[in-house]
């Protein structure tokens, strides 16, 4: 797996889910324990469920540590503001549109498109990476969109 980079905001919830999924597969041992204890379990419907969800759960822990472990949490301190990376707040203008747009770029695992936040390896975040205020980019794709970068600031984490 390739290293991704993470706001530490974005580092924090990966931990953060971790810790909630060993939680769950604590309590998920116990369902399946109780339900061994109702007899037969090939028609054992409620060991079937716990079973599912027991590989659910473990599928979901090894996926998460495999990102936390190749995760890079960027440094904000060597990052040139002007400069839009994974933690800008960019204001753009859509020139297609004739309207203003203003994304977070951030890292995959933390795109959240309706709040505003986009991947920096979608076409739109490939596009503004390293632009700075004034510039113009071209997204690529079936329709072309011309964006000019009008203002670029840093996301302030909690």
């Amino acid at each position: 797996m390739e290293q991704k980079t993470y706001t530490q905001a974005g580092y924090d919830a990966l931990q953060k889910e971790l810790a909630e999924i060993n939680e769950k597969i604590e309590v998920n041992k116990k369902d399946i324990s109780t339900a061994r204890s109702y007899g037969d379990l090939s028609e054992n419907s409620e060991y079937d469920e716990a079973k599912q969800e027991q590989g659910k759960l473990h599928s979901r822990k090894a996926e998460l540590e495999e990102m936390i472990a190749h995760a890079k949490i960027l440094d904000e301190s060597q990052i040139d503001e002007k400069a839009i990376s994974v933690g800008s707040i960019v204001t753009i203008h859509n020139v297609e549109r004739n309207m203003d747009i203003t994304y977070h770029i951030v890292g995959s695992y933390e795109t959240d498109p309706k709040n505003g936040k986009i991947s920096d390896s979608s076409p739109v975040g490939i596009a503004l990476l390293g632009a700075k205020e004034g510039d113009e980019v071209v997204v690529a794709g079936v329709r072309e969109q011309h964006l000019q970068v009008l203002k670029v600031t840093r996301a302030k984490e909690n």
